[in-house]
């Protein structure tokens, strides 16, 4: 049963979702083919390119740690990930979970501290 190969594209939501350290991503390759695996922003820019290669027809896992999608200071909750192979396309959504630091300004308006 090892050797049973894909007879369809297909993208699984990503586990654990929500997320704050890694996450896996499962997706499945029906024929050999460019694969393309990207994340991003819910405006559609691109923050990180996790796989852009040519792969067998099998099903694949990749990890993606969530503290390269916020390199750069960016402060996201949701993002989208995408899987375009062929003419295959799909994609989902995916929630980090972090730490934010209010301003210091909203922290003293919040304690009533001017």
């Amino acid at each position: 049963m090892d050797n049973l190969q894909p007879s369809e594209f297909y993208l699984s939501q990503n586990y654990p979702n929500p997320f704050s350290g890694t996450t896996s991503i499962k997706f499945c390759v029906a024929y050999r083919t460019r694969v393309k695996l990207d994340v991003t922003d819910m405006e559609g820019k691109v923050i990180r390119i996790l796989l852009d290669e040519e792969k067998d027809a099998g099903t694949y896992e990749i990890e993606c740690d969530a503290s390269t999608l916020r390199a750069g200071g960016l402060d996201l909750s949701e993002v989208i990930y995408r899987l375009q192979a062929g003419d295959f396309l799909s994609q989902k959504r995916m929630t980090l979970l972090c730490c934010v630091s209010e301003p210091p300004g909203l922290k003293r308006a919040r304690a009533g501290l001017r």
